[in-house]
């Protein structure tokens, strides 16, 4: 269940930052001071929800906060949903526009989808700085040199944040951005001496493969994967090159980026629990689910003044690993999370997602990227798989490199038995010309079979 590069393993920082959060010295939180603390918190979000915000003023009109005084009871109250946001998020904002300092405009995955716009004020913010300053110390600490491969050029953008936070802590942090030249990215990281990286999976993959990524085996101590769905062929390969460590986090804007990321063990995360309530539930009947059983992850927000959420339903799917994470703390550890409910493609008789395409394309050394639809043509659902090589790359000497990568991907069943012909699985290799998005949304299966009938 856990893989880790440690014999012995440090305790999450998480643990203690979150006992002083809630009042405790370090070294004395326990599961049932926090569950007191949470269900404190949780009263007071949704009186302060109630007072300011006409949604939830309108959502909660029967709900007292005082006769919360349990997890369960609180788990009858109704959902918060990405949709209730893109239709009018002014509804669920607390405060005055002047107490706003930023607001992040998230565009639907669709192509005429209303965007989501999320608000944070001054002291929001200053939370997510003070998640980071803590959770990048499971990575690195004072003297440190951090490549940031995030947006960072607006004021409150998460790379702004993060180099705030990892000031905090001592470390340095250098600005880069997202990847759109792995080699120049590559040259950077040597000129800087960083030793520790964070960004995109696929972005930090074409680093890794490029024609001089190896030059930074050895120079590196950790890689903090973010944003995007992190597949564990990535991190294998990573370890592999590079010999560091590979963390994961976990965040979504919604829940102000930061959320929960892996400690030394690499098992689960540990959760921002002093500022996040998480439950997860059954996506079918909303029902809250045992401690192992995968469901969708919901949230509720504890500490935040712009734009409370109450039991948002986020659509990503996880559990939570039974028994005690090898660090030793008494947080809990979440499942990193493969995928969505959304992302979830329905075929005749399967569903197929990109985390089982990730776990076999990215085993190849040649791939860093690819881009996947669903076609129907000539009366048959067809996948097209559009492949972005490594820049060390020689395609032309590669003849069967399609059929190695055909041949790999019937192992997923949905593919061997919905995509039965040779003809139904289209590869294309467009080297390195193909414009990935350099941006930090997540991947997904593009469906067009019901555009073409």
């Amino acid at each position: 269940m856990f893989r880790s590069l440690n014999k012995e393993i440090d305790k999450t920082p998480l643990e203690d930052w979150i006992a002083r959060k809630i009042g405790l010295k370090a070294g004395e939180l326990t599961q049932e001071a926090l569950d007191t603390y949470q269900l404190a918190q949780i009263r007071k979000t949704i009186a302060w929800a109630k007072e300011k915000s006409s949604f939830y003023r309108e959502r909660f009109c029967a709900v007292e906060p005082e006769s919360i005084t349990d997890f369960s009871l609180f788990s009858k109250l109704p959902f918060t949903f990405p949709r209730d946001i893109r239709h009018n998020p002014q509804r669920l904002v607390c405060t005055g526009q002047k107490d706003i300092a930023r607001i992040v405009t998230l565009k639907s995955s669709g192509t005429t989808g209303q965007p989501k716009r999320i608000f944070f004020t001054p002291e929001d913010q200053q939370l997510t700085i003070d998640f980071f300053d803590t959770g990048m110390r499971n990575l690195v600490g004072p003297g440190d040199r951090v490549l940031i491969l995030l947006p960072w050029r607006q004021p409150g953008s998460v790379g702004d944040l993060l180099k705030t936070g990892l000031e905090g802590l001592g470390a340095k942090a250098i600005l880069f951005g997202p990847v759109s030249d792995a080699e120049e990215a590559v040259k950077i990281a040597l000129q800087s001496k960083a030793n520790s990286m964070v960004g995109i999976p696929t972005h930090v993959l074409a680093m890794a493969r490029s024609k001089n990524g190896k030059l930074l085996s050895g120079r590196l101590k950790s890689v903090l994967l973010s944003t995007d769905y992190v597949p564990r062929s990535i991190c294998i390969a990573l370890e592999n090159i590079w010999g560091c460590k590979v963390f994961n986090h976990y965040g979504m804007t919604e829940m102000g980026l930061g959320g929960g990321v892996q400690c030394p063990a690499l098992a689960g995360y540990h959760l921002r629990e002093a500022d996040l309530y998480f439950e997860i539930i059954d996506p079918e009947s909303g029902q809250v689910l045992d401690e192992g059983e995968t469901g969708e992850i919901v949230f509720t927000t504890l500490t935040r003044v712009g734009m409370p959420l109450i039991r948002y339903r986020t659509g990503d799917l996880s559990r939570f690993i039974p028994g005690k994470c090898p660090c030793g703390t008494v947080l809990r550890s979440m499942e990193v999370v493969r995928s969505r409910i959304a992302g979830q493609i329905k075929l005749q008789n399967h569903s197929l997602s990109i985390a089982e395409l990730d776990e076999v394309l990215f085993l190849f050394d040649e791939v860093v990227n690819y881009q996947v639809r669903i076609d129907r043509d000539s009366g048959m659902d067809c996948l097209y798989i559009d492949i972005k090589m490594s820049e060390n790359t020689l395609v032309s000497k590669d003849k069967d490199f399609k059929d190695r990568i055909c041949r790999a991907l019937r192992c997923i069943p949905a593919i061997q038995n919905e995509f039965p012909l040779s003809k139904q699985i289209v590869i294309i290799n467009s080297g390195n010309s193909v414009p990935f998005s350099t941006g930090t949304g997540k991947r997904s299966i593009i469906d067009n079979r019901f555009n073409n009938d």
